[in-house]
């Protein structure tokens, strides 16, 4: 189920002021494509959307009483407050901002969002400092953390003049984490080939496509671990383990191109969530689509290349338990169980 929550919230008007003309509210979102460094001669790489707009006052002829936190505002504040309600597409983008690198200035490329109160005589009049107020707002997705699903692949990988083949099995206890949570990865190895497996690599990868460009897309590795455990997996072996990945960021967060939550105020940053959309929506122009994926590779030495498998899986920051920067360094990558069988030897057998 997809469902957009509306903008709820109060204005509080000074008559002296209005003179009798309208009060307008609009939610605006701003979508930075470029950097504002290269703006020069009127050159602008930002697009304005108005995604909702109501009058306030005079307030519609329909009665609406508002929420029980409207209206214990409007009791509060006293008969010149009235509420508003705005309702957002339900393909809106979400608000997320790409990091900058440390020589840019200005804003970060991203998608952000305000509610704009505006003084005039039509809807349309154009708003300045002097007749408007604005507020910074973020449009979330929240999903349920739980699921039967459990993602799964297998690759075989056949070697040019080499007998034989090697089998890597990769499978994820669940398919949405929340963020800060651990990511455990079931690595099974089977060589039937003649081809040594000297260690095992495995990355969290967070993949950021700008839809308004075909070749818009960043690829950031947002945690990483490197086990050489259980090696090597000579010929005729198998091996076994479960490795603990946390993708909260850490370093990647000051990584240049990665995708994190558009921050409000003075609050710190953390990784954006997993962008879902419904299988009949489409993508919006304007927005960014952000998913993550486990990835995992064998390393088979200078020779014998590498074996490489990748899952998706879903990534939601619930927004109770934020993971900030400094919590990032507290938990580390680690391995929880490694199993390994080696063929048996013509002396053993």
């Amino acid at each position: 189920m997809f469902s957009c929550v509306i903008a709820e919230g109060i204005v509080l008007l000074d008559d002296e002021y209005l003179k009798q003309r309208h009060v307008y509210g609009h939610v605006i979102a701003t979508f930075r494509y470029g950097r504002e460094d290269d703006e020069v001669m009127g050159l602008k790489f930002v697009k304005e959307l108005y995604l909702a707009s109501q009058q306030i006052y005079p307030p519609p002829l329909q009665d609406d009483a508002g929420s029980k936190t409207q209206q214990k505002l409007m009791e509060k504040l006293g008969t010149n407050a009235y509420p508003f309600n705005l309702q957002l597409p339900d393909n809106a983008p979400h608000s997320v901002v790409l990091q900058p690198g440390p020589e840019e200035q200005g804003q970060p490329c991203g998608v952000y969002y305000e509610v704009r109160i505006t003084v005039g005589n039509t809807q349309h009049d154009k708003g300045h400092k002097r007749n408007s107020v604005s507020m910074s707002i973020r449009k979330v997705q929240r999903a349920q953390l739980v699921g039967t699903r459990q993602p799964c692949s297998v690759i075989k990988k056949d070697f040019l003049l080499s007998p034989g083949h090697l089998e890597l099995e990769v499978t994820l206890d669940k398919q949405v984490f929340e963020l800060g949570d651990p990511v455990a990865v079931n690595i099974a190895v089977r060589n039937y080939s003649s081809k040594t497996v000297k260690r095992v690599k495995v990355y969290a990868i967070q993949n950021a496509d700008i839809c308004m460009f075909a070749s818009g897309h960043c690829r950031t590795i947002i945690s990483t671990m490197d086990t050489e455990s259980g090696c090597p997996v000579s010929p005729g072996g198998t091996l076994h383990k479960v490795v603990e990945i946390y993708p909260t960021g850490g370093e990647a967060l000051i990584t240049r191109g990665v995708a994190l939550d558009a921050p409000i105020g003075e609050e710190l940053q953390s990784l954006a969530s997993s962008t879902i959309l419904p299988e009949d929506q489409e993508k919006d122009p304007f927005g960014i689509i952000i998913s993550y994926s486990v990835k995992v590779k064998l390393i088979l030495g200078a020779l014998g290349g590498e074996v490489v498998a990748e899952l998706p899986f879903v990534l939601m920051n619930s927004g109770a338990n934020k993971i900030m920067v400094e919590n990032t360094i507290l938990v580390a990558n680690r391995e929880v169980s490694s199993e390994t069988t080696k063929p048996l030897s013509k002396k053993d057998a």
